[in-house]
């Protein structure tokens, strides 16, 4: 695998790619809490649509909180991490999108689960946007590597899916036909 597979992400690149998300999720973490600090006041950006607030999410993804058992979050990480490169080592060479898929969650897990391992206070946040009270939670680079990649490799999975179901109803259907059975 690897080299060898012509079209195929080779490790190296799969990894240089994640390290480069995690590098950009880390910079505009750093970069936030440089420049937004004290947290929870609202920067505006493109009015109150899109402000810069900084925020420490002790929790899980999107500010849900599961009180004590938020930290085992950091487990869950490491299970996922190492899940998408299983995932990445299984992948032929003609699956590009489902790789990519797997960069951008694999980068964003591990951004976020660097500020876990780094501070109590939870991962920064500062990407705020709504009207008014009507506000998304607020969220980060590495929640947007996350959420796109994960949408992606679901669409993805699901082709996949479907792809093999297709394959198995033209292989029955030609069985069927060569034994000579009417199906009536």
């Amino acid at each position: 695998m690897g080299r060898s597979d012509p079209g195929r992400l080779a490790p190296a690149a799969f990894l240089g790619t994640a390290a480069a998300i995690v590098v950009a999720d880390q910079a505009t973490k750093w970069l936030a809490v440089d420049r937004l600090a004290p947290a929870y006041v609202p920067h505006p950006v493109f009015g109150e649509w899109m402000r810069l607030t900084l925020v420490y999410n002790p929790g899980a993804a999107f500010g849900l909180h599961f009180g004590p058992w938020s930290r085992c979050f950091m487990a869950l990480t490491v299970v996922a991490v190492v899940t998408m490169w299983r995932f990445y080592r299984e992948s032929t060479p003609d699956a590009r999108v489902r790789v990519w898929a797997l960069c951008l969650v694999t980068g964003g897990a591990v951004g976020n689960l660097l500020d876990r391992i780094r501070s109590g206070r939870g991962v920064v946040d500062f990407l705020d946007v709504g009207v008014g009270a009507w506000r998304w939670p607020t969220f980060n680079v590495a929640d947007i590597a996350v959420s796109t990649g994960a949408i992606l490799l679901a669409i993805v999975l699901w082709r996949e899916e479907e792809e093999r179901v297709t394959l198995a109803a033209d292989v029955r259907a030609e069985s069927g036909a060569g034994t000579g059975s009417t199906g009536a």
